[in-house]
């Protein structure tokens, strides 16, 4: 963790530790458990939203959600105010994470999540041991595509695959080889 992001910091300045932290900081069932019973979340709901209010959560659960048949995305349904306590459970649970006792860990997704923090640094890893002054700009571009990944489920892969193929244009220059095709930015 802390080691992995000094050392990309060390050569490619903060969009090295970024990228770093990025992928190491995804966001997954635990975190989303977490941030839901944070106590200055259900305050600030407490502060916003006068009388009688009902809390509804819109989920799509890896271990629980239907697919959508015409696009195969997880679709995401109401959940009422009695998720709160499994909210507290799972947030508590997060100590499982990355454990083989992870139920979410198996899941296609966190898998790649895990996969693109050794990615990402081998790529660092590439880079540093190439690098020029006239290579270090791609390789500062390349050290920073993980900040350009947002969202969860088919909204980050999209992202993911963007990312990928800009990615691929910059290794390529890094490289001194001209690409083929020119990503689209």
């Amino acid at each position: 963790g802390e080691a992995l992001r000094t050392r990309h910091a060390r050569v490619f300045g903060g969009a090295g530790a970024r990228g770093a932290f990025k992928l190491m900081a995804y966001k997954d069932e635990y975190e989303v458990a977490r941030l839901h019973t944070d106590p200055q979340f259900l305050e600030s709901l407490a502060a916003r939203f006068a009388g009688d209010y009902r809390l509804n959560f819109h989920l799509a659960p890896p271990l629980f959600a239907r697919r959508d048949p015409r696009t195969g995305r997880l679709q995401k349904r109401a959940w009422g105010p009695w998720m709160l306590p499994v909210f507290r459970v799972l947030a508590a649970l997060r100590r499982l994470r990355g454990t083989p006792f992870d139920p979410f860990g198996y899941t296609r997704e966190r898998r790649a999540e895990r996969a693109a923090i050794g990615e990402y640094d081998s790529l660092i890893a590439e880079l540093a041991a190439g690098l020029t002054r006239e290579n270090h700009s791609p390789a500062c571009d390349l050290a920073a595509l993980p900040e350009r990944i947002r969202g969860y489920g088919h909204v980050k892969r999209r992202a993911v695959a963007e990312a990928r193929a800009i990615g691929a244009t910059k290794l390529a220059a890094f490289r001194g080889v001209e690409p083929l095709l020119e990503a689209a930015e």
